[in-house]
């Protein structure tokens, strides 16, 4: 297949001076395509945006039940939080419960990436820790699996360790496929991740959605999962950002998370439809001009939503000075799939 598609293009004044092509696709549960562009069958890394897939092992092993977890755990579980207090605080509760140190989180120390609360660690002179990194919240969850299963909490983030094994199962349940071996990287955090098909995430999302081809048990803690995310979704990311802002403006209806690298997944909980999308050249403010886009187009949105999504739709780039530089848009092709 050639190259992908136009989705976004990063305009310097009024000349263009970057395109970013990628590919999307908008799934029902059965796996029919609604929409679909570029090369969806290509094996991509999801990154952290299939983080609700993952949080499905906190069911699987009992640790929902054991360590009596609440919807605020399992969204911060699936979060990629700013490091804020909010999120900060949250981990810690969660830690607190399952009986685990910050010591124990196999994620790496990190300073906090929200602007605010990177600020606030600067001026504290804080030390670097990681209950700030931006996946501390899903590391939470896994050692609560381990803790679960009676197994040995240290290396929980290996690919041979017991926990891992148990997410790469909950994986391929919702995607419908088995994950390959030597498709598998190491994520930024030291977890695993497998790559598959943009189809495949956006099949997992849809299945999750609308619950098709999934046992009963799946399909109610993948309902649970959703609506623990949307309905706390400051703690999936923060202040100001895309998947939280868009989340809190659908008020329950959409599921949407990032990954690095320019990955989004997510559904439209009332439509039943998973998506995926992939900006090749792993650009993050195109990627969020092309999802935002693209929700705009499927999503039959409330004025309110609208008005969410057209902030997100075209990003101003400002210098230091925070005089205007450029911008980033979407392309004439991604507008002529929905046209």
């Amino acid at each position: 297949m050639g190259a992908n598609p136009i989705l976004a293009i990063n305009f310097r004044g009024r000349r263009i001076e970057n395109i970013h092509r990628g590919a999307f696709c908008v799934l029902e549960g059965d796996g029919r395509a609604i929409f679909s562009v570029g090369d969806i069958n290509r094996a991509v890394f999801p990154r952290s945006s299939i983080k609700a897939v993952q949080a499905l092992a906190l069911f699987k092993s009992g640790a929902v039940e054991k360590f009596s977890l609440n919807n605020k755990d399992i969204a911060i579980a699936c979060s990629s939080h700013d490091g804020d207090k909010q999120h900060v605080e949250a981990v810690q509760v969660f830690l607190d419960k399952i009986g685990c140190l910050i010591d124990d989180l196999e994620c790496g120390e990190q300073v906090p990436v929200g602007r605010a609360a990177r600020n606030e660690y600067f001026a504290l002179k804080k030390p670097a820790s990681a209950i700030f990194n931006n996946c501390s919240g899903k590391h939470a969850g896994m050692l609560a699996v381990a803790k679960a299963l009676g197994v040995e909490i240290k290396g929980y983030s290996k690919a041979r360790h017991a926990v891992q094994k148990l997410v790469k199962i909950c994986i391929e349940e919702v995607i419908g496929q088995k994950l390959s071996d030597e498709k598998c990287g190491v994520d930024g955090c030291s977890i695993p991740t497998y790559a598959a098909p943009l189809t495949a995430f956006a099949l997992g999302f849809a299945r999750m959605a609308s619950g098709v081809g999934l046992s009963v048990e799946t399909q109610r803690d993948s309902e649970i999962i959703f609506n623990a995310s949307v309905a706390n979704p400051y703690l999936i990311r923060g202040e100001n950002k895309l998947d939280s802002d868009l989340m809190a403006a659908f008020n329950g209806r959409l599921m949407l998370k990032i990954g690095a690298d320019g990955v989004f997944c997510g559904a439209l909980l009332d439509k039943k439809l998973g998506f995926s999308l992939k900006i090749d050249d792993g650009d993050i403010k195109a990627a969020e001009v092309a999802i935002a886009n693209i929700i705009l187009s499927i999503a039959k949105p409330s004025e309110k939503e609208k008005q969410a999504l057209l902030r997100y739709c075209s990003n101003e780039l400002k210098n230091w000075r925070k005089i205007k530089t450029g911008e980033f848009v979407v392309s004439d092709e991604l507008k002529a799939v929905f046209s």
